[in-house]
């Protein structure tokens, strides 16, 4: 997300505890916080796709491995 958004995120936060918000910067508000958030989960889901955890032995997986491994184990 550009650090304009990001910008205008926070000055209407800082405006609506002030003196609060129009219907339209409500609107906006709620726009901008979704995308936000919607980046915030596709980075923060390529982080988790390429964590590894490495084991006591060496052995090292990544959490989608580890995934796998688990729903293979739960339907034996």
């Amino acid at each position: 997300m550009e650090k304009e958004k990001i910008e205008r995120i926070n000055a209407l936060a800082k405006k609506a505890k002030a003196e609060g918000l129009t219907d339209e910067e409500r609107t906006e508000q709620k726009a901008l916080r979704e995308e936000y958030l919607r980046d915030f989960r596709a980075s923060f889901s390529g982080v988790l796709e390429h964590t590894v955890v490495e084991y006591p032995d060496g052995s090292r997986k990544t959490l989608p491995q580890m995934r796998e491994e688990n729903q293979k184990n739960k339907k034996n």
